[in-house]
């Protein structure tokens, strides 16, 4: 039964004299259930779900608050700090004490959840209440608490996506302006679009006709921009066959085209501040970790780790995270023990910086903040540009987490995620610092596909080889490690020195029909955004100057078309496909290729196929199921795979079976 508590009568948390700096003043409840109606999971016993928001205040003198961008513009209340709140969601033991001690937060994408998807084999929904919803309950066994707190202040006006509610910054009470940049790709005619990026909150323009704002078209990211006479546009919306204004839209009289880059330059005003996005999740975490909360259910000292995992764009923001030293909460004291940013290649993004838009992806979007330098966890020097950096510079060994990187195909060929451990120019294999592991998952897409495979925007079907099941045994590792217990399994990724990563004109890729990889493929460039930027947070160059790439090198494959280094899943192993991280389509598009084998050696060599055959391979489906197992079980001793989970992998593997072969 729900309880449902309004959110006037709140549950003030006391920071008492051990928590004197405790940036998470107040949880306001809303609501608080049982889980499936107090059904049990394991020794963890009975789940309860919470929501509602917290409210944080933070002082602006503190140094672990000074990374936080415009943190002097911000308002004051009248003890001098900094006030703001977030939404939050929790799934939690009813018995705290029955769970395993670690609190899981998922850095929601976009202010989706997204954590349930990846280890629950459950769909991705944003309130899970249903059995299906909830998955196999594998987290929930485990005894997790599953924390999730809204970071992202420009989330869409969807239900169930949750945000954070950050003041804007002025300087002595009046408004900051500033220019702000919005590109856009239209896949049909149109005559308006919005300044905003998939349905996010946009930014508005101040002055219509400010002869600052700017648009442009150009047909590729690092082709000339030509510009659009301004008699030619409007910011407005086509509304009844007539241009309506409309300052967060822009419209052109002869109407975008599909395929082309469209480029709004435009000044703005009252820029949120979205640092505090961040600390938001450093500061619930470190309340949880360090003092607990009664209105919660979670004494103090009930939570003793604390792990996050992201993906995609909330990979990058764990790896822009750590990049800029939230990990030390306001005494100074380890927030995150572990770390895990999946397919965060080798990004940051719009996080932490005056006008930031945090759900511009640095690959689907053109040459926002994200491909800078540094990559590695070690530290670099650039050849380009002299700068020395890490990743990790800004930590201190107290405060260095254990991070997991782990990555599919997909990565690899839309951004240079190579660089996260070769030098800055690609010639050299760098291995990551002691504290963290690389692991790339081989002939992957950015998120497995369904099965059977389904085409959506590419030129092939999608693909479907499922990484989920490493990402389960390697939480339990990362978890474990966070203990001081045994080492994680070690890192496996492509590498130069064994010639398994290499330039695109050098993959080897096999005689397919009708299929050959993207020539064209996404680069990254060292962009200058301004004097101000490194230092202050200040865009003034927009776009940004600069046209020196950074290389992008991709993984080797096979004769089979599947990619040799990294974890490789017994369905890549024992092959019936060539499973890609790539689609014709675009050469950014998250989804990959799924190509199946012939049946037969007559089929393969009618269609001038070099792979061989199934008949060729496999002699029956029991003998090919053996050897799915083989694979599987040396996974499993090395720490890749869950014994528990080989039921499954071999289900799935015989299902496909009987796809490729009619049965």
């Amino acid at each position: 039964m729900a309880i449902r508590i309004p959110l006037l009568v709140s549950f003030l948390v006391l920071l008492g004299a051990s928590a004197t700096n405790a940036e998470a003043v107040r949880f306001d409840v809303e609501v608080r259930e049982d889980v499936l109606g107090g059904r049990s999971w394991g020794l963890a016993g009975a789940y309860e779900r919470l929501a509602g928001r917290i409210h944080f205040e933070v002082d602006p003198q503190n140094s672990a608050n000074r990374i936080i961008r415009d943190i002097d513009h911000a308002p004051l209340n009248a003890a001098g700090r900094v006030e703001f709140s977030a939404d939050f969601y929790l799934l939690k033991p009813k018995d705290i004490g029955a769970g395993n001690g670690t609190v899981l937060l998922d850095v929601m994408n976009r202010g989706r959840k997204r954590v349930l998807r990846y280890f629950n084999v459950a769909p991705a929904v944003n309130d899970p209440r249903t059995e299906a919803e909830l998955g196999d309950g594998f987290l929930m066994r485990q005894g997790f608490t599953l924390l999730y707190v809204g970071w992202q202040f420009d989330v869409p006006e969807q239900p169930g996506l949750m945000r954070a509610y950050v003041p804007v910054a002025t300087v002595g009470g009046e408004p900051f302006e500033g220019l702000v940049r919005s590109d856009f790709v239209v896949r049909q005619p149109a005559f308006d679009h919005s300044l905003g990026d998939r349905g996010h909150i946009p930014y508005a323009v101040v002055n219509t006709d400010d002869p600052r704002n700017v648009l442009t078209v150009r047909d590729s990211a690092a082709g000339e921009r030509t510009v659009i006479p301004r008699d030619a546009w409007q910011f407005g919306r086509l509304e009844d066959g007539r241009m309506v204004a409309d300052t967060t839209r822009v419209y052109l009289s002869s109407g975008f085209e599909p395929g082309r880059i469209y480029e709004a330059v435009f000044v703005s005003k009252d820029p949120p501040i979205a640092g505090l996005g961040l600390a938001a999740m450093r500061d619930a975490v470190s309340q949880l970790k360090y003092s607990g909360t009664g209105a919660l259910g979670i004494p103090a000292g009930s939570i003793e780790r604390a792990i996050a995992f992201g993906d995609s764009q909330a990979g990058r923001y764990l790896r822009h995270y750590v990049h800029d030293g939230f990990n030390a909460d306001e005494q100074q004291r380890k927030v995150f023990d572990g770390l895990i940013p999946h397919t965060g290649s080798n990004a940051r993004g719009s996080f932490n910086h005056r006008f930031a838009q945090p759900s511009r992806a640095v690959d689907a979007s053109y040459f926002y903040p994200g491909d800078q330098f540094p990559f590695s966890d070690v530290m670099q020097t650039d050849p380009v540009t002299g700068v020395e950096d890490s990743l990790l510079a800004r930590v201190s060994p107290e405060t260095t987490p254990y991070i997991f990187y782990t990555n599919t195909s997909t990565e690899y060929w839309r951004l240079p995620t190579a660089l996260i451990h070769t030098t800055v120019n690609g010639t050299i294999d760098v291995p990551p610092a002691d504290t963290s592991r690389i692991y790339f998952f081989s002939g992957t897409q950015h998120v497995p596909a369904q099965f059977p495979a389904n085409r959506t925007d590419g030129l092939r079907v999608g693909n479907h080889n499922d990484y989920t099941w490493f990402l389960r045994s390697l939480l339990l590792k990362l978890d474990a490690w966070t203990r001081g217990g045994t080492l994680p399994p070690e890192s496996r990724y492509p590498q130069v020195a064994d010639g398994t990563l290499v330039e695109l004109e050098a993959l080897e890729f096999p005689q397919i029909p009708r299929v050959r990889p993207p020539v064209d493929v996404s680069r990254a460039y060292r962009l200058d955004y301004g004097p101000e930027f490194d230092t202050l947070g200040i865009i003034t160059n927009e776009p940004p100057v600069g046209d020196t790439p950074f290389p992008l090198l991709v993984p080797q494959v096979d004769e089979t078309g599947n990619e040799i280094a990294g974890i490789r899943s017994p369905e890549l192993a024992v092959p019936l496909a060539t499973h890609a991280g790539w689609n014709p389509f675009s050469p950014i598009a998250s989804q990959g290729s799924y190509i199946r084998l012939a049946q037969t050696r007559t089929e393969r060599e009618a269609a001038g196929d070099s792979r061989l055959s199934v008949e060729e391979r496999y002699a029956s489906r029991e003998e090919y199921l053996g050897l799915v197992a083989g694979e599987a079980l040396s996974l499993i001793e090395e720490g890749y795979l869950l014994g528990s989970d080989l039921p499954a992998i071999l289900q799935n593997a015989g299902t496909h079976w009987d796809h490729v072969m009619g049965d």
